[in-house]
């Protein structure tokens, strides 16, 4: 307790001593701008990467939308091409098989043909079933179970399922759902957040166009187990169901697939 002199004093005399100077304000300030600056430009160059990298990326989807775009109105083009086509050929056949009675029998055996594979445009009247998702954007990436007020409570794809397999047992003649044709190898399903009816995507609301008789095809699908179901989910999930007749329904042809195996099972006859 007899050094009363702080350690500090002692020090700075110490500094005087060996010639050491303390900084002046001048050069902290200059220290301190030139920190500045240098924290400026790494800034500056991060985001002007990030800018950069926005802008390429909105490019990008640009340029992909374009083309995405493109393809569809080629594919439209070609798909109108083919309806042409296939009414040329069907002209064509007609006038060189409908002449005689051999040509004729042929002729009547494709159209029942083409019918069964939903190759042809239908048009007649029918019923009309409309399934409405509700108010909520439903994921139907997910088909496993539907909770209510969650995005599981809208239509799933075996709605659709049970909705259209009732009216071919109703006695539909054919079935569209919404513009896509649904024929002997057509399926529904939902795949990343959307509805495939033959792998297109169908948006809500679905629009399941039955032609046939629209009293039978009407008594048929609300006594089905589709009807009770849509019937439920419409009061429990708030889904929009409703029934309609038309007197004119116009169905498109199925898109056409080509055949690359195929076997033929003789039919038993006699008991076994």
């Amino acid at each position: 307790m007899t050094d009363h002199l702080d350690p500090g004093y002692a020090g700075a005399a110490e500094d005087r001593r060996l010639g050491h100077a303390k900084p002046g304000r001048v050069g902290v300030r200059a220290w301190i701008a030139l920190g500045a600056a240098l924290v400026g430009l790494v800034l500056g160059t991060a985001y002007a990467q990030a800018s950069s990298s926005a802008s390429d990326v909105d490019q990008t989807r640009t340029e992909l939308l374009a083309k995405v775009r493109a393809a569809e109105d080629q594919a439209r083009s070609l798909a109108a091409n083919r309806e042409a086509l296939t009414v040329r050929v069907q002209q064509l056949r007609a006038s060189v098989l409908a002449d005689d009675a051999e040509g004729a029998k042929v002729l009547g055996q494709l159209r029942d043909l083409q019918a069964a594979a939903a190759n042809e445009s239908v048009r007649g009247p029918g019923l009309v079933v409309t399934l409405t998702d509700p108010s909520t954007r439903p994921d139907l990436s997910d088909s496993s179970q539907r909770v209510p007020g969650s995005p599981q409570a809208g239509v799933l794809d075996r709605d659709l399922q049970a909705v259209v397999n009732s009216l071919w047992a109703s006695g539909a003649e054919a079935i569209a759902v919404g513009e896509v044709r649904v024929g002997p190898d057509v399926t529904i399903r939902q795949a990343g957040g959307a509805m495939l009816v033959d792998n297109q995507p169908v948006p809500s609301p679905y629009r399941v166009a039955a032609v046939g008789s629209p009293s039978r095809l009407e008594t048929g699908f609300v006594v089905s187990d589709a009807y009770l179901r849509m019937s439920t989910v419409q009061q429990l999930y708030d889904v929009g169901f409703t029934i309609a007749e038309s007197d004119d329904l116009t169905l498109p042809a199925a898109t056409g697939r080509q055949t690359r195996f195929a076997q033929e099972f003789a039919q038993e006859t006699g008991a076994p």
